[in-house]
């Protein structure tokens, strides 16, 4: 099978998995190169993951060699990087959030149609055996007709066991850039593009102290929402309740949960790739577990950049695509705004979900 050649810009905390997934896991993919705005930082990661080519990110960018360009920087870097990257006729797949603005996710959607470029953004968690087999039992009617759904992130924020967490504390952080697009991204693979937001929004801690090396005792100037609830109506329906929050020490509350007609689906953490998945019938005794149908089981970050690989050969749309992408960005941003404005947000944009995959594909092969 041939290699599609991959390089990556951003060669800090979430690097290693996709570095490792994309050199080992996947068959079609070999990451050919990287950058870091810290040179040393780069040369670690190519002797520990076997990457021929250290290069600025300018000399990444202009190599023939590589057609897909991946971008691991902090979201602040998003935007510039992608474009450059289009500019430079790559196709690119960007860590999420898509951009800061939603000018911007615009632009770059924009410009990779102009170009015929493919645009991909993280999330690839949806394309897990656990979210999959889920895709599978609501398209199959196995929980009837969706009608209500609830997601649910809560923790007390990143200063305590994170590197370098400020970043999650300023622009294009917080809780609601940070995790919501893994649940945002599930539930509209599950249920289908929003048409509706309303939410509310808060900061309860001006200021954060950092507790993880190697900056133990700094203080995190707090300049984003680090509370956000809110409802989503779907188009297809559904009415889907929504908390995220760096506010709260502890929650039994559960991650998503479908609720259907026919009866009632929890989802597993969509931050993860495989299980369990739980089901209960209208009028059952309890809970059973759901075997998953789907290979990509454990933690395969790097998928989403596998089947954008696969599609450049086969012309079909890949799957974290950046139509999906700028929707959950504008659905993220609407939660901030509609808080603001204390009106309901009504969306512009939308997208197709994403084509399954089929069930018991072998390991390492995206069709």
């Amino acid at each position: 099978m041939m290699k599609v050649k991959v390089g990556i810009v951003g060669c800090g905390n979430i690097s290693g998995i996709y570095m490792q997934n994309l050199s080992t896991m996947f068959a079609n993919t070999e990451v050919f190169a990287c950058a870091d705005i810290v040179s040393e930082r780069a040369e670690a990661a190519a002797e520990k993951y076997g990457i021929p080519h250290v290069w600025t990110t300018e000399e990444l960018l202009a190599s023939p060699e590589i057609e897909i360009v991946m971008n691991l920087t902090t979201p602040i870097g998003h935007y510039e990087i992608c474009k450059a990257a289009l500019l430079h006729d790559k196709h690119v797949y960007v860590e999420k959030p898509l951009s800061l603005s939603l000018e911007h996710g615009e632009e770059l959607t924009r410009l990779a149609r102009e170009r015929g470029l493919m645009l991909g953004c993280a999330p690839d968690t949806f394309l897990g055996a656990g979210l999959q087999t889920c895709r599978k039992l609501i398209d199959d009617g196995f929980i009837g007709d969706p009608v209500a759904a609830t997601a649910f992130m809560l923790n007390h924020g990143h200063e305590g066991w994170h590197p370098d967490p400020e970043f999650y504390y300023q622009e294009g952080g917080g809780p609601m850039f940070d995790m919501g697009p893994y649940y945002l991204t599930a539930l509209v693979t599950l249920l289908g593009p929003v048409k509706t937001v309303c939410g509310m929004a808060k900061t309860s801690f001006l200021q954060r102290t950092i507790t993880s090396a190697p900056k133990f005792g700094q203080t995190i100037d707090v300049k984003v929402p680090t509370h956000v609830a809110g409802t989503l109506e779907f188009a297809s329906g559904p009415v889907a309740t929504m908390i995220t929050s760096f506010d709260v020490w502890d929650s039994t509350l559960p991650r998503i949960e479908i609720y259907g007609s026919r009866g009632t689906l929890i989802v597993p953490d969509p931050n993860t790739f495989g299980g369990p998945i739980l089901f209960k019938p209208a009028g059952g005794e309890g809970f059973a577990e759901i075997p998953v149908l789907h290979n990509h089981a454990m933690n395969s970050r790097g998928i989403g950049v596998a089947d954008m690989a696969a599609c450049i050969t086969s012309g079909n749309i890949h799957r974290a695509n950046g139509e999906l992408a700028n929707h959950v960005l504008e659905i993220m941003h609407a939660f901030h705004t509609s808080s603001e404005s204390k009106r309901y947000a009504e969306l512009v944009t939308s997208c197709e979900r994403p084509r399954p995959l089929a069930p018991g594909l072998i390991q390492g092969i995206v069709d």
